[in-house]
């Protein structure tokens, strides 16, 4: 007896791809891990405040209307905090959420559950008397027809 164990060409391309690109990922993480000058530039660009400790000197204000345009850290939220870091001494200024925003977006967001919830309610009656009909209809044809 003698068994049919080949490989497809298909299967031994898939597998051969497949080793390829994990062997390219390990090795390539290799090489990033050895690489300090990488390291340096990354730590350049970061802000101070996500390294290390720092004080907020001014608290969290809604941005102008050139800040918004001007700065990047205004972007993600309209509000703007200025903190100063503590080991280098830097004044920067931090995305921050601001009560107020935080107050509006949750009001924003029960209303609109609400809204839903009333919408799907009001879907659950109507499909409720719908059936209600049905069942009436089936039951007086069932009377009528002894």
């Amino acid at each position: 007896m003698e068994s049919d164990c080949r490989i497809s060409a298909r299967t031994l391309t898939i597998c051969v791809i497949f080793y390829g690109w994990i062997s390219s990922r390990l090795l390539g993480a290799a090489v990033l891990s050895k690489d300090n000058i990488s390291v340096a530039v990354v730590a350049e660009s970061t802000p101070c405040w996500e390294v290390e400790e720092f004080v907020v000197s001014a608290e969290c204000a809604l941005c102008s209307d050139f800040q918004s345009k001007a700065w990047p850290e205004c972007t993600p939220t309209g509000y703007v905090e200025r903190i100063n870091c503590t080991k280098s001494h830097r004044d920067e200024y931090k995305s921050c959420r601001s009560a107020s925003m935080e107050d509006r977006l949750f009001w924003k967001f029960e209303g609109t559950m609400l809204g839903v919830a009333v919408l799907f309610a009001l879907l659950v009656v109507s499909r409720q008397r719908a059936l209600d009909r049905l069942a009436s209809e089936k039951v007086r044809k069932q009377i009528e027809s002894i």
